[in-house]
């Protein structure tokens, strides 16, 4: 699942706009690059793992992200001034949550990092709606067939994360080693912890 000529036409037009802003001096060369730069540096799935491990040995904080992502996750200093609404969904085990944004590729980027080529291609985009079980058998993740797979659709003023289910016998780890259990694609429902 690979990006398309969508992703070049989007970058020249980026290119453009930023020559632009510099030509009427609105911004300074490197300006932009500088405040990305600052925004990357914080951005990484590592974030998203940390919420994910608390919500698994804190109960309160758990039913506080289900209910308001986007407070909850800012408890953890994440998210500050976003005007993008979190909401969080939970793995059971009767059902597996899985996220996509069918549009572009809405994600929330200060939980989960940059996102994957292929969370951006349009066969991910078009096909896990489609046929969900089938892409996530393609990531390797097999659920039995009496799994209720339920699609959320990213958008620009909401974005999704996936609260995995917590394995079995790690009742006994820190929340730094469940942390360290936790991947992006679980956090986006393409693979179980």
């Amino acid at each position: 699942m690979s990006g398309d000529h969508e992703d070049a036409s989007i970058s020249r037009r980026v290119r453009r706009l930023e020559a632009l802003l510099e030509e009427k001096g609105v911004v300074t060369a490197g300006a932009v690059d500088e405040v990305l730069d600052a925004f990357l540096a914080g951005a990484s799935p590592v974030n998203g793992a940390r919420v994910v491990a608390r919500a698994w040995t804190d109960e309160a904080y758990r039913a506080r992200l289900l209910t308001d992502g986007t407070a909850a996750v800012q408890e953890l200093g994440f998210m500050d001034g976003s005007f993008q609404r979190l909401r969080v969904v939970e793995n059971t085990d009767t059902t597996h949550n899985v996220i996509v944004c069918t549009l572009c590729s809405c994600y929330p980027l200060p939980l989960l990092g940059p996102s994957p080529g292929w969370y951006k291609s349009e066969a991910y985009r078009s096909r896990v709606v489609r046929e969900p079980r089938s892409v996530l058998a393609e990531f390797g993740l097999q659920l039995p067939t009496t799994t209720d797979i339920t699609v959320w659709d990213s958008s620009a003023e909401s974005r999704y994360m996936v609260l995995p289910r917590r394995p079995a016998g790690t009742e006994s780890l820190s929340e730094d080693e469940l942390a360290a259990l936790v991947s992006r694609n679980a956090l986006i429902g393409t693979a179980g912890v």
